[in-house]
């Protein structure tokens, strides 16, 4: 009888350049499995259009699968169990799957590990969704065993290091066993119909060629204004693996190597990089660290005293603060489920040290709210806007949210598209509500209650006091910018 290895697919829904896949494929013909089990079906259920892309991939993955005759099984589930079953009955020796990162996906791994070796069955675990593992020896030096705490070092590291080759496809088992039904997006609460947006491993390659062929050699400038033109869109369909981060950086440090190019272009390429590695170093912080999701990762703010509300924090929740930038980054967050990484930065900064709210809730908000679902990353990104992560500064970084707005969005643009109430305001009234007191505009609101609301509290004030308490506490203090 032919070898057979069972692979999972996780946060890995495609077939190319899939290191989980590929290992899989040393150990026999492949039967490829989808186990939707209860911590999936909850974070599906949390965000409607995390359902609907979900749901959308799977339904891609499967056709493909289908192209090369063999059937995806998808089975509901607890992972162990269903995996040492399926094994078992496709008399397979060697269970495959792709690493999490986050504290319940860790704490899963081990167990479905511990179920699968118990039943005499051999587990593998892979790191797929970093371009470069965290266990990988070349990251590594002998004073940092346990992973870097720091972005600058390992930044370092990582930038020298070059993405293993393209995994190759295996041959996968043709089996007759049935399957569960495909999951749909009504199955977890939604009722959002993507059509032709619907995502596939195809579309989001072909979307990274278009973003290559131009846009990414403006990032520099894009990753910072919010109106200047798209970033790469590709948070959700790195989180489920419609296109390895390798490939995203091998395809980039390879345009990078065009001898023709031009200063900001190359410094655009590089920022690019930056924000993958980023990325990276979130993930292996997390996987060194699955305690973060609940612990800050610098000790010395372990014990300080957040808010879990204020009375303002329903207006930030809806982008009704009377700040045009956090309002349309989050108006724009509602309404598609993505939000310009700088718009992020600003409002993150304001629920933290404006309205003083943990930044656990702003998580838990935004997660409900996003299409990608990586806790790992999420973790990382806001610990550090909180001032409590791998951010080791010595004051807190808070982001002045009219300086901003004029210094990345000084023509509106960003502000108007997603916040149409304020179509009566003058570009400087909008984006400086306490300038424009002075020479107050009588206008006509078609909104009526709904009007732009004036802000919520004063920024100066509001930071001035986290900064005086903070000094109070650490001795430090600094501005806002």
């Amino acid at each position: 009888m032919e070898a057979r290895a069972i692979f999972a697919f996780t946060r890995d829904l495609r077939l190319e350049d899939n290191r989980g896949l590929a290992e899989a494929g040393r150990c026999g013909r492949v039967v490829p499995v989808l186990v939707i089990d209860a911590a999936l079906a909850t974070a599906l259920r949390r965000s409607p259009r995390r359902a609907a892309y979900y749901c959308a991939a799977v339904r891609s993955l499967a056709a493909e699968l289908d192209g090369r005759g063999c059937r995806l099984v998808v089975r509901r589930g607890a992972e162990g169990p269903t995996l040492r079953g399926l094994a078992r009955g496709f008399g397979a020796r060697d269970v495959v799957w792709s690493a999490a990162y986050d504290a319940n996906g860790i704490r899963v791994d081990r167990d479905t590990q511990a179920i699968v070796e118990e039943a005499g069955l051999r587990a593998r675990i892979v790191h797929d969704a970093p371009a470069i593992a965290p266990d990988d020896e070349r990251l590594a030096r002998a004073d940092d065993a346990d992973g870097y705490r720091a972005f600058a070092p390992y930044h370092v590291r990582w930038r020298d290091v070059a993405p293993a080759e393209p995994h190759a496809t295996p041959v996968f088992a043709v089996h007759d066993v049935p399957s569960e039904a495909l999951p749909e997006p009504a199955e977890f609460g939604s009722e959002i119909d993507l059509g032709a947006n619907a995502p596939s491993h195809a579309a989001v390659r072909a979307a990274f060629h278009t973003f290559l062929a131009g846009p990414v050699l403006h990032y520099a400038v894009t990753r910072l204004s919010p109106a200047s033109g798209p970033t790469s869109q590709l948070a959700a369909a790195l989180s489920f693996g419609l296109i390895a981060a390798r490939t995203v950086v091998r395809d980039v440090r390879a345009l990078l190597a065009d001898p023709f190019l031009l200063a900001e272009e190359v410094l655009s390429l590089r920022s690019f990089l930056r924000s993958l590695a980023t990325r990276d170093f979130f993930l292996q912080l997390s996987w060194h660290n699955p305690e973060l999701g609940e612990r800050a990762l610098q000790e010395r703010m372990r014990d300080a005293r957040a808010a879990k509300t204020h009375e303002a924090l329903e207006a930030w929740r809806t982008g009704r603060t009377g700040y045009a930038l956090v309002d349309a980054g989050m108006r724009e967050l509602i309404a598609t489920g993505q939000m310009h990484p700088h718009a992020q930065s600003v409002a993150a900064s304001f629920l933290c040290f404006d309205l003083g709210v943990d930044w656990r809730i702003g998580r838990d908000h935004w997660d409900a709210l996003t299409i990608a679902h990586d806790p790992a990353l999420a973790i990382g990104n806001w610990q550090w806007s909180a001032g409590v992560g791998a951010d080791l500064v010595s004051y807190p970084r808070i982001f002045n949210p009219i300086k901003q707005a004029k210094r990345v969005d000084a023509g509106a643009q960003y502000v108007r598209r997603w916040l149409p109430e304020a179509a009566n305001l003058a570009d400087a009234e909008l984006l400086d509500p306490f300038a424009a007191r002075a020479e107050p505009q009588l206008a006509f609101s078609l909104f009526g209650e709904r009007a732009y609301p004036a802000p919520v509290l004063d920024h100066d004030a509001a930071a001035r006091a986290y900064l005086a308490r903070y000094a109070t506490r650490f001795g430090a203090n600094r501005g806002t910018s």
